[in-house]
């Protein structure tokens, strides 16, 4: 069985789904807080590690394909994500990768039930247990036209306008629906290249998104790294982590 690494260790398994993707500034971030990053592509041949024993984390990040796909590195992923939460590994998953680890922990994810897609800056509210770790942006950046459920044990945090489910908690577990990863250079590049995606309905038109980060990015940014330091604290944040989870009843 796996077990997470000693105390102190400060490698993050990082897994991304295309060629030209990046951790962006959630893996700005958390090497600025002294972690290495292991990247792997396992859509493109990449292998996965055997063991977390190297390991310290495990951060996966969205893609163009789905959760439900039958593809082998879906199957991987969603093998890998089973033993980090056997192990109560640190793990957060973005977008595609919250939606690998609802179904990991008996969760559904299928489209909007009316077609309905998220692209752009979406209202986000906290729930109870979501408020009582950290206030959370009021608006946050989407690209996905799949949802999860929450899954069973798992608390809800936050909840949007179109998809409900918008960020869950299991254990050492995290999972969000949008992307806080995003900079604004990589928005421009997303935008070029999948601009002709915003005729889908619900989406918003490019200027809009970069409209809405001018508004809400700073309150992203702020909350991102609160986040980030609750999920993968050491030392003195752990010890912060433990109270408000004793706070919370999380």
């Amino acid at each position: 069985m796996d077990q997470p690494p000693e105390q102190g260790a400060g490698t993050l398994l990082v897994v991304l789904h295309q060629e030209r993707s990046t951790p962006g500034r959630v893996g700005e971030r958390l090497k600025a807080r002294g972690f290495q990053l292991d990247v792997r592509r396992p859509a493109l041949g990449d292998p996965l590690p055997d063991t977390f024993a190297r390991h310290a984390g495990l951060l996966v990040f969205g893609g163009p394909m789905s959760a439900n796909d039958e593809s082998d590195f879906i199957h991987a992923e969603t093998r890998l994500m089973e033993r980090a939460l056997a192990a109560e590994l640190p793990t957060l998953g973005i977008c595609l990768g919250a939606q690998i680890m609802a179904r990991a922990l008996g969760g559904q994810v299928a489209p909007h039930a009316e077609g309905v897609c998220e692209m752009g800056y979406y209202p986000l509210r906290a729930t109870e247990a979501g408020a009582a770790l950290m206030p959370w942006p009021s608006h946050v950046y989407h690209w996905h036209t799949e949802g999860f459920d929450v899954p069973p044990g798992a608390d809800l945090l936050a909840t949007g306008t179109v998809f409900p489910n918008q960020a869950f908690r299991a254990g050492a577990a995290w999972g969000v629906q949008f992307h806080p990863e995003v900079t604004r250079e990589m928005m421009v590049t997303w935008i070029e290249r999948g601009a002709h995606r915003f005729s889908r309905k619900g989406a918003q038109p490019g200027d809009a998104h970069l409209a809405g980060w001018a508004l809400h990015d700073g309150a992203v940014v702020t909350w991102l790294d609160a986040f980030l330091a609750t999920i993968f604290a050491t030392g003195e944040e752990a010890g912060i982590a433990t109270a408000l989870d004793d706070e919370s009843g999380i």
